[in-house]
């Protein structure tokens, strides 16, 4: 009479591939899920931007072109984990805020996100998410 004592070698190797097939629906949905976590930093930053914009277009009349000036006075960051903060073509009268990932290699790949000075935020779908 034979007894069991530990698996086959079928056995071990099936048990493999299911931890490999789980492995890869997961690792892929899981860096999503990341890389749209980090986006809400961006987009925090952004709205800061805007925000401050329009508290400094309530006090002076107009909106400010100068990026350093909103980041000193008005609490603007230079930068929300992996996006860097920048101000686009900014006039009195108009701005466009810039989310900008290239420097951080996990997030370059995502995209910039944008807002300008009626709160349009493009591209929609990084937005809506």
């Amino acid at each position: 009479m034979r007894s069991n004592r530990g698996m086959t070698l079928i056995e071990l190797l099936i048990v493999v591939i299911i931890v490999g097939i789980l492995a890869a629906i997961a690792v892929p949905m899981y860096t999503g899920y990341m890389q749209r976590a980090r986006r809400a930093d961006g987009k925090t930053c952004v709205e800061q931007l805007r925000a401050a914009q329009e508290m400094f277009r309530a006090e002076k009349g107009n909106y400010s072109t100068n990026l350093a000036q909103l980041q000193t006075t008005w609490g603007v960051p230079a930068a929300c984990g992996d996006y860097a903060i920048l101000m686009n073509s900014a006039t009195a009268t108009t701005y466009t805020g810039q989310a900008d990932p290239s420097g951080s290699p996990r997030q370059a790949s995502d995209g910039s996100l944008f807002i300008d000075q009626d709160g349009v935020k493009t591209p929609a779908d990084k937005w809506a998410k």
